[in-house]
């Protein structure tokens, strides 16, 4: 192997223009380099032991599944594949994610194309999918908001799942939205994608669901060290990591239909906070829903539409305003 971290050594003893090493060779060397740099592993993210990590990283790289990786440990790689590997894994041990350097991360058994630009799409996100699909029927159609889509990966699940949904996604980054816009065309579903920080595009429409994974680290969190790849403007939030989520909490009831939800994901330590603004702001059915680790990761409440909006969305005249497009609003 020869790629090198920086200011190190070769991550294996082959110099360049040696023979190629064999898969259970190359496999072998970057086990040890990955055991012993731990900065790679993003803790409660990446809790693959360090030989698991190097098959994917060698897999991905030959494009082969992990069986026939594992059924041809004698093969020898290319040197077009091992100059490859050994970059690959110069720059995971430096913690760039393994989806980066593929370009590519699955989510909701969606193949999604990521970028320096948007966020990788998470394990724990899929909750939030799955929350807002439990708040509304398999066989309607309604109109559902993912607000800072990234990669789109929450609006394409939801379209995917709810054939019959009006899904539209929306992002102040226009890279981002690129990226979304074209693993929608590659994957053919129809989200209607929009260039709006936040809600500023939206005015006078109406949404049954509105979706959110916001910014919500602290500017000093310590995540910060393993996410540092992924652009910073989609991880941190002024107030302590709040700002972001209060601000939708305040602004969701002049876009959502009577009886609509607002559904956030946020940081394992928030819910209580995101909870107290869902109830100060006159939700209702405000609630918490675990990840699959046991975490809180996401918290919503149901806006009813029978009280007046609070104008805590400082734009109060806006609630008394039809929608544009024929939809409920609250009364």
């Amino acid at each position: 192997m020869t790629s090198k971290p920086e200011g190190g050594q070769p991550v294996s003893g082959k110099l360049e223009g040696s023979q190629p090493l064999t898969i259970a060779q190359w496999l072998h060397a970057a086990e040890a380099a990955l055991a012993a740099q731990p900065l790679w592993r993003i803790p409660g993210v990446d809790e693959q032991s360090p030989r698991r990590e190097a098959q994917w990283l060698l897999a991905a790289v030959v494009e082969q599944n992990l069986a026939w990786l594992l059924t041809w440990p004698e093969r020898e790689l290319s040197h077009e594949q091992q100059h490859r590997a050994d970059a690959w894994l110069a720059r995971r041990l430096l913690g760039e994610p393994l989806a980066l350097l593929r370009g590519e991360q699955e989510f909701w058994s969606l193949s999604l194309r990521v970028t320096p630009d948007t966020l990788v799409p998470r394990a724990d996100t899929e909750r939030l999918v799955e929350v807002a699909l439990s708040c509304l029927p398999s066989d309607s159609a309604p109109r559902v908001l993912d607000l800072g889509t990234g990669s789109g990966a929450i609006a394409l699940a939801l379209a995917r799942a709810l054939p019959l949904a009006q899904v539209t996604a929306v992002d102040r980054s226009l890279p981002a939205l690129a990226v979304a816009q074209d693993n929608g065309q590659r994957l053919g579903l129809p989200v209607r994608w929009l260039h709006s920080d936040w809600f500023s595009a939206l005015a006078g429409e109406r949404f049954q669901v509105i979706v959110s994974n916001p910014p919500y680290l602290a500017d000093d969190d310590p995540h910060l060290l393993h996410v540092r790849h992924e652009p910073w403007s989609a991880l941190v939030a002024g107030e302590q990591g709040m700002a972001d989520l209060l601000h939708l909490v305040r602004e969701a009831p002049c876009y959502l239909r009577d009886t609509g939800w607002l559904l956030l994901e946020h940081g394992a330590t928030q819910a209580v906070a995101v909870r107290a603004a869902l109830f100060q702001c006159g939700y209702a059915q405000v609630q918490t829903w675990q990840d699959l680790s046991g975490q809180d990761r996401v918290s919503g409440g149901q806006w009813l539409g029978a009280r007046p909006c609070s104008g805590a969305c400082q734009r109060p005249g806006l609630c008394q305003e039809p929608d544009a497009l024929g939809t409920d609003h609250a009364e």
